[in-house]
């Protein structure tokens, strides 16, 4: 039998224990298709729990929503993100949900379960807000528009140094989103833009491991529910040096400005669906009538 001491000097094991302090032993390089540390690893999430998770929350419509305002979520997606480099651990994801996201959830557990996966779901929509206000103990402080929570992050990220990505929306539309961003935040770092179609599963994978060789602090996806969810569950193992993806339905669409936001009156009485009807009519007036009725009944009988 080895030799044990009968006593341990405390001295050395605080030394030992700051040499094990002295460096973040899961920090390494990212290397596209490197998987040296095994699947089971890449597939982890972060051991510490994200601040995201952190939030409090409230159901509505059944759907755990984050009760966190745009300012409070702007500078914790940048907090997390740059905290997050060098890590190679899941990207944190968040996500929202409006009405049709509602009607969806309720409505197919495939696309529930995409949604459950996030770290947090924000409520991009006013009538998430007065549910809340009605049904819930805690009210949400104010409606996280994904347009809006856009320019307060790359506000944020630019002030402090954090680097974006863009993916997503039609390679015009994309370059023109771009474009108006640099314009408006031209000390912004945005290492990388990119068009959300994909050729193939190989194209989708080369797309993937150009955006993770980058080392985006930030990532913006912008396909569509439940293409851009989809996307971010089928991926996150591949984009490990990602720090946090959100979500952003049509965002880069609205960021060309070719399409005028709804009135400010509007928004605030939670009526840009009507707003959105009426410049889409084809494409969007039967959607919004068969979802929106039951989005609201599900707020008024699924919320607490």
């Amino acid at each position: 039998m080895a030799n044990v001491p009968d006593t341990i000097d405390p001295i050395d094991v605080e030394a030992e224990a700051d040499n094990r302090r002295s460096g973040d032993r899961r920090k390494a390089p990212y290397q596209p298709g490197d998987t040296s540390f095994g699947p089971e690893r890449r597939n982890q999430g972060d051991r510490r729990r994200s601040p995201f998770q952190q939030w409090p929350r409230v159901v509505l419509g059944g759907l755990p929503i984050a009760v966190v305002d745009r300012e409070q979520s702007a500078k914790a997606m940048v907090d997390e993100a740059l905290r997050r480099r060098g890590l190679w651990r899941y990207p944190a994801y968040l996500t929202s949900a409006n009405g049709e996201v509602t009607y969806r959830c309720a409505t197919n557990d495939a696309e529930r379960e995409l949604f459950m996966q996030a770290d947090a779901i924000h409520a991009d929509g006013m009538p998430h807000v007065f549910a809340s206000r009605v049904r819930c103990d805690e009210a949400l402080p104010e409606r996280v528009a994904t347009t809006d929570l856009f320019y307060d992050v790359a506000a944020e990220a630019e002030a402090r140094g954090a680097t974006m990505y863009m993916l997503g929306a039609t390679e015009q539309a994309n370059a023109a989103a771009a474009a108006k961003v640099m314009e408006r935040f031209p000390k912004l770092k945005l290492v990388g833009r990119r068009h959300g179609f994909f050729d193939s599963t190989d194209d989708e994978i080369a797309a993937c491991n150009e955006i993770a060789a980058l080392s985006p602090d930030i990532l913006w996806v912008s396909m569509g529910v439940p293409y851009e969810q989809q996307f971010v569950i089928r991926n996150r193992q591949r984009l490990t040096s990602v720090g946090v993806i959100k979500t952003s339905g049509g965002l880069f669409d609205w960021l060309t400005e070719t399409k005028p936001r709804a009135p400010q009156w509007m928004q605030n009485l939670g009526l840009e669906w009507l707003w959105r009807i009426w410049l889409e009519p084809r494409r969007l007036g039967w959607r919004y009538l068969k979802t929106n009725p039951y989005a609201l009944f599900l707020l008024l009988t699924r919320s607490r």
